[in-house]
């Protein structure tokens, strides 16, 4: 249980560095005073427990049937993936009505490339094993 919270806790932080570092990637939520952290916290966890749910679902089936790509891009079909998947988990925050929103393929690439370091190096520090 530690792990999960560890790895939701990460997701969480890698998302928010990304939504602060790139434009085309943000949280809607409220304009005024206190209301604006409330209204993007919440959202934010959610959107981080998408995140984690398709890294630990989707991602793994979809890395096994890429491996030609990514053998022959020399591993950089990945950072594809990984924006493939950003925007995945957009669309189904989209659906849910959670204000995250990843607008176009390029924002995705960098925002894939953040929250992939992000998460190493946070991994690094917290120590999480599975």
């Amino acid at each position: 249980m530690i792990a999960f919270l560890s790895r939701w806790g990460i997701t969480a932080a890698s998302l928010a560095l990304a939504a602060g570092l790139i434009d085309g990637i943000w949280f809607k939520g409220a304009t005024e005073g206190r209301a604006e952290i409330d209204d993007k916290i919440v959202p934010l966890l959610v959107v981080a427990l998408i995140s984690c749910g398709i890294t630990a679902w989707v991602k793994p089936v979809l890395t096994l049937l890429s491996i030609p790509f990514i053998l022959v891009t020399l591993g950089l079909f990945l950072i594809v993936l990984n924006a493939l998947l950003l925007r995945f988990t957009a669309w189904l925050a989209d659906q849910a009505d959670l204000g995250f929103h990843v607008e176009g393929f390029w924002p995705a690439v960098w925002g894939a490339i953040i929250i992939s370091v992000t998460t190493w190096f946070l991994d690094a520090i917290v120590g999480v094993e599975d």
